[in-house]
C-alpha cells in the first residue's frame, strides 16, 4: 500500500509513520534524507539535486520526484511505502501524478492549531544529553535541570510559541489544500490525533486498514 501522511508541524504524523512502517513492514520515506541518501550515492538524479543544493537553492520538484522514483523502485518498497514530507504543496501532489507515483491513501493527523502550540512551546531539551521532556507531560524533577544528567534544560528556537504559530500559518497556505486535492480523489482519511500517541496509533491503523 502507497501512503502519503499529512499533518501540521507538531501533530506527530513522523511518529504515526514510524508505527505503521513497523506494522506493514514497508518503508517511511522522507525528503530531506531521500535527498541526502541520492547525493551520497551519486546517483544521476542525485548529482542533479546537489547542484541545487550547493547553490542553497530549493531542489526542483521533477528532481525530487526523479528520486522518489528511484527509491521506490527499491526492493523493501516493493509492498509498499510511505511518504512524511512530500508533496508540501498541490504542485508537488500534481506533479507527483504525472510522473505515475500512484498513492491508495492519504492520512491526514489532524489536531488543533492551540494544542499544537501547547505541545510543543511546553518542550525542553537537555544541553548535555539531549533528552528531551514536557513542562506539563513530562516534567524534570527539578525545575530546569535535566534528570539523567545534571545539565541546563532550555527551549529551542523552534519550539518558542511564535515560531510554532509562524510555522502552523505556513503550513495552512500551502500545505492544507492538499486536503481538497486528495478528498475530490477520493483518497484522504482523517485522523483525529488524541492526547495519548497510542491511541492515535490504533485509529491510523484502523483508517488505513479499513
Amino acid at each position: 500500500m502507497n501512503l502519503i501522511f499529512l499533518g501540521a508541524p507538531g501533530a506527530g504524523k513522523g511518529t504515526q509513520a514510524e508505527v505503521v512502517c513497523k506494522e506493514l513492514n514497508i518503508p517511511a520515506i522522507s525528503t530531506g534524507n531521500m535527498l541526502r541518501e541520492a547525493v551520497k550515492n551519486g546517483t544521476k538524479a542525485g548529482l542533479a539535486a546537489k547542484e541545487f543544493m550547493d547553490r542553497g537553492d530549493l531542489v526542483p520538484d521533477e528532481v525530487v520526484i526523479g528520486i522518489l522514483k528511484d527509491r521506490i523502485a527499491e526492493d523493501d518498497a516493493k509492498n509498499g511505502f510511505i511518504l512524511d514530507g512530500f508533496p508540501r504543496t498541490v504542485a508537488q501532489a500534481e506533479a507527483l501524478e504525472s510522473m505515475g507515483v500512484n498513492i491508495d491513501k492519504v492520512i491526514e493527523i489532524n489536531v488543533p492549531d492551540e494544542a499544537i502550540t501547547a505541545r510543543m512551546s511546553g518542550r525542553r531539551v537537555c544541553e548535555g544529553c539531549g533528552n528531551s521532556y514536557h513542562i506539563e507531560y513530562k516534567p524534570t524533577k527539578v525545575e530546569g535541570i535535566c534528570d539523567a544528567c545534571g545539565a541546563k534544560v532550555v527551549q529551542r528556537i523552534d519550539d518558542k510559541p511564535e515560531t510554532v504559530i509562524s510555522r502552523l500559518k505556513t503550513y495552512h497556505e500551502k500545505t492544507a489544500p492538499l486536503k481538497d486535492f486528495y478528498a475530490a480523489r477520493g483518497k484522504l482519511v482523517t485522523v483525529e490525533g488524541q492526547d495519548k500517541i497510542e491511541e492515535t496509533s490504533k485509529l491510523t491503523l484502523a483508517a488505513i486498514k479499513g
